[in-house]
């Protein structure tokens, strides 16, 4: 049995935990609970928290002191707000380099995420002007067109349209469906280094469909990225054009060394 004085201690270290908890204020205090709920996995990223109504009657305050609360959680990035649907858990934003090397899948993986993805179309299409021009051929040249979505945890990331030039790369269509690294394929196939010569990066309101798949709302912003991907002797072997989802995503510029 413990003695009276260390039952005392034990007592006042109980006593001024509790009371350290609940110095804090009312919408800290939910923020906190919320907090641990989701790090427990009560909620995992892309539920929906209950209305404001329902949180309001659990926590037994007002829908003042709540927004408040839900106010710290938006600032430290956990949740999200979609006008017209709710409130959403949301992941830290991953962080994706930009460098000379294309390694979107290894970037991923190195920041323990395991990507999967969804192959939308493999087609063989005629370069139009602006393809045309990116690759350097004809208009009405023969491009393969490999277009995929990329997700982790079953939540989508990005839409990449990868323009191929046709004479380059026969029987590059069958090799889409196998591959899911574009690295990878070309290396394994056809002896062929996958160096991005050039990249261009601008924000923009994502298309509907785009919007759909990525399962965002449409009125929110995406990073478009567009970039030119040359071989070991710098001939344009890819045009490559990649919707990401600017709430989940950061796009990191590499210097090279």
């Amino acid at each position: 049995m413990w003695g009276a004085s260390k039952r005392f201690r034990l007592l006042v270290i109980l006593l001024s935990l509790l009371m350290s908890q609940e110095a804090l204020p009312l919408y800290l205090q939910i923020a906190d609970e919320l907090r641990h709920n989701i790090q427990e996995s009560l909620f995992r990223v892309g539920d929906r928290l209950p209305t404001e109504a329902e949180l309001s009657e659990r926590f037994g305050v007002n829908r003042h002191t709540l927004r408040r609360a839900m106010e710290v959680l938006r600032h430290e990035g956990i949740v999200g707000v979609e006008r017209g649907r709710g409130t959403f858990v949301v992941a830290a934003p991953i962080a994706v380099p930009i460098g000379r090397r294309v390694r979107f899948n290894e970037s991923l993986k190195a920041q323990s995420l395991q990507p999967q993805s969804q192959v939308l179309q493999v087609a063989e299409i005629a370069a139009d002007h602006p393809v045309a021009k990116q690759l350097e051929i004809s208009v009405g040249d023969p491009v393969v067109l490999y277009e995929r979505l990329t997700l982790t945890d079953e939540v989508p990331l990005s839409i990449a349209s990868s323009y191929f030039p046709g004479a380059h790369f026969p029987g590059l269509v069958a090799h889409c469906q196998t591959y899911r690294s574009i690295s990878l394929m070309l290396q394994a196939e056809y002896r062929c280094d996958h160096i991005r010569q050039s990249t261009r990066l601008s924000a923009r309101r994502a298309r509907t469909e785009d919007a759909r798949l990525l399962r965002m709302p449409a009125n929110q912003p995406i990073l478009l990225s567009e970039s030119i991907n040359v071989d070991q002797k710098g001939i344009v072997i890819e045009y490559g054009v990649t919707r990401f989802r600017g709430d989940r995503m950061e796009l990191v510029i590499e210097n090279e060394r």
